[in-house]
C-alpha cells in the first residue's frame, strides 16, 4: 500500500493526510453525542495530524536528498510506539517473519533469545546446540556491539534482524559477563536452529525432570507426548512418583500455550486472567477436569530468567496449590501483547493487558517470589558457603563449654545432640548423579522427593 504513493508529488501526502483527519473528524462528529463526556477536556489526537502532515511535507520538498517515502512512515510509526511501553513495537514484513519464524520453533542465526534490561541488550537465553551454546555464550550477558554497532538502547526488534541471516555467514559481537573485566569478543557463524521447546527425562526415583524452554506453537504436544512416555515407561514399577517442571531461563512466547500446559495439570478454576485499560477484564482462562493428569506430587523450578508465560504457568500452578515453587524471583513480565497485522505485511505488537494470577495478583515488574528461595551455585560455591557455616561454629558454640574472660552470655548451639541420618542403597540410587553439577535443582528435586515420599498430593 505504501508502495503505490512513492514518488508522487508532495501536494498528494498532503491531501492524503488531509483526508485521514477529515475522516477521522467524521468519525469523532458522530460520535459526539455518545463519547461527550468521556472526551471532555481532552483534545483530539487527530488534530495533530495536520502537524504530521506539515512536517511530512518539508521533508519530501526540501531534504537534500528523496526521502524513501516508506521509510518515512515506518520510521514515524516506530517514534510513535517507541513513547508506550518496551515490549510494544513496530515490525516492518522482514521483522514480522522473523517473529512468525520464532513461534514455529525454526530460523537461521545465532541461538539466543534476548530482552532489554537495564537499556542493555541481554541474553534471556541460549539454545542448546546453536552456534552460542557452541561459543560459551550465556544468560546475562550483554552485548556490548553487534557487527561493530552499539548494542545500549538498541531496540530488541533490530538487533534481532542484525543476528539472524543466511547459514554460513558470520556475526561478530562484543559482551560484557559479571565478573570479567574485558569484554568477549567473538565471531559467530550463523546456522538454522532448530528449537525443541520440550526436554524430559526419567530419574532412577521415577519422578520426571519436563523442561520447557519456551512457549511456541508446539509446547503441549510435546508435554503430553513426554509425559505419556514417562507413564507408559514407569507403569510396570508403580508409576510417575512426581513431576519436576523446570521453566528457568524460559523467556515465555504464547499466552495460550501456556494456559494449555497449565491446563494439563489442573482440573478446575482460573488459570489466568487479563486486564486492559482502566482494569477492565479483557479475558478469563479456565481449567478443564478433561485431560487432567493424575495428581503427582509437583514442584514448580524457576529462576531470575523465568519470565512472561513462564511466570503465568508457575502463578496457576502456585496459586492453586498444585505445586510448590523453588529457585529465585522471576523476571516479572506481566504484560500481554497482541500482534495486529498491517496491509502490507508489516505488524503492530501492542501492549494490551496486564495478565493477573488466579489468586488476582499481578507480576508486572514484581516477580514470582518462590516458596522455597534457592539461589544456583556452582558446586565451589556451594562447599565454600558449606565450609564458612562449617567454620561458624568452634568451642564456643558448644553447649556447656567454659565461657571466656570477655565473653557474654549467650545460649549455646548444641552441636552433640544431633540427629544422624543414614543413607541406604535404595537412597543413593534415587538421588543418583542427575542434579550433580545443578544445586537449584538439586534442592528441587529433594523437595519433590520429600512430597512423594509424604504420600499426598502438592495441594
Amino acid at each position: 500500500m505504501l508502495s503505490r504513493v512513492r514518488n508522487r508529488p508532495t501536494h498528494l501526502a498532503l491531501v492524503l493526510c488531509a483526508a485521514f483527519a477529515g475522516s477521522f473528524a467524521a468519525t469523532l462528529v458522530l460520535e459526539a453525542p455518545r463519547r461527550a463526556q468521556a472526551t471532555e477536556g481532552r483534545a483530539s489526537p487527530y488534530a495533530n495530524l495536520g502537524i504530521f502532515a506539515r512536517a511530512l511535507s518539508h521533508i519530501e520538498a526540501a531534504h537534500v536528498e528523496e526521502p524513501d517515502q516508506d521509510a518515512l512512515i515506518y520510521g514515524a510509526i516506530r517514534g510513535m510506539v517507541q513513547t508506550l511501553d518496551p515490549h510494544s513495537a513496530f515490525m516492518d514484513p522482514d521483522e514480522y517473519r522473523i517473529l512468525t519464524a520464532d513461534t514455529m520453533g525454526r530460523f537461521g542465526g545465532i541461538g539466543v533469545e534476548i530482552d532489554v534490561r537495564d537499556g542493555w541488550l541481554t541474553v534471556h537465553g541460549v539454545i542448546a546446540g546453536g552456534p552460542a551454546d557452541a561459543a560459551g555464550v550465556l544468560p546475562g550477558d550483554r552485548f556490548l556491539r553487534i557487527e561493530g554497532r552499539m548494542a545500549r538502547d538498541m531496540p530488541v526488534s533490530e538487533a534481532v534482524q542484525v543476528m539472524r541471516g543466511e547459514p554460513g555467514t558470520r556475526v561478530r559481537v562484543h559482551l560484557r559477563r559479571e565478573g570479567h573485566d574485558e569484554a568477549i569478543a567473538l565471531e559467530l557463524t550463523r546456522a538454522i536452529v532448530e528449537v525443541e521447546a520440550v526436554e524430559a527425562r526419567i530419574l532412577p526415583d521415577r519422578t520426571v525432570h519436563l523442561r520447557i524452554k519456551s512457549f511456541q506453537a508446539t509446547t503441549t504436544d510435546e508435554v503430553r507426548r513426554a509425559l505419556d512416555a514417562a507413564a507408559e515407561r514407569t507403569a510396570s514399577s508403580g508409576g510417575v512418583r512426581g513431576v519436576l517442571l523446570d521453566l528457568r531461563r524460559n523467556p515465555g512466547g504464547l499466552l495460550n500455550e501456556a494456559v494449555r500446559v497449565s491446563d494439563e495439570f489442573l482440573s478446575s478454576g482460573v488459570i489466568v486472567s487479563t486486564r486492559g485499560r482502566g482494569g477492565r477484564v479483557l479475558s478469563e482462562a479456565s481449567a478443564h477436569a478433561a485431560g487432567t493428569r493424575p495428581d503427582w506430587p509437583m514442584v514448580v523450578l524457576v529462576d531470575h530468567y523465568t519470565a512472561s508465560a513462564a511466570e503465568i504457568v508457575a502463578g496457576a500452578l502456585r496459586d492453586h496449590g498444585r505445586a510448590i515453587v523453588v529457585g529465585s524471583r522471576t523476571w516479572g513480565k506481566g504484560s500481554v501483547q497482541n500482534v495486529i497485522e498491517l496491509p502490507d505485511g508489516s505488524a503492530l505488537k501492542l501492549t494490551i493487558a496486564r495478565y493477573y494470577t488466579p489468586s488476582g495478583r499481578s507480576i508486572q515488574a514484581q516477580g514470582i517470589e518462590p516458596d522455597v528461595e534457592v539461589e544456583q551455585l556452582s558446586e565451589e560455591a556451594a562447599r565454600e558457603l558449606i565450609q564458612r557455616a562449617l567454620d561458624r561454629y568452634s568451642e564456643a558454640s558448644l553447649a556447656r563449654h567454659l565461657r571466656g574472660e570477655d565473653e557474654p552470655e549467650a545460649p549455646a548451639v548444641d552441636l552433640t545432640r544431633r540427629t544422624e541420618v543414614r543413607r541406604g542403597p535404595a537412597d543413593e540410587e534415587e538421588a543418583g548423579p542427575a542434579f550433580s553439577d545443578d544445586y537449584q535443582a538439586r534442592i528441587a528435586h529433594q523437595v519433590l522427593r520429600a512430597l512423594a515420599a509424604r504420600g499426598a498430593p502438592t495441594r
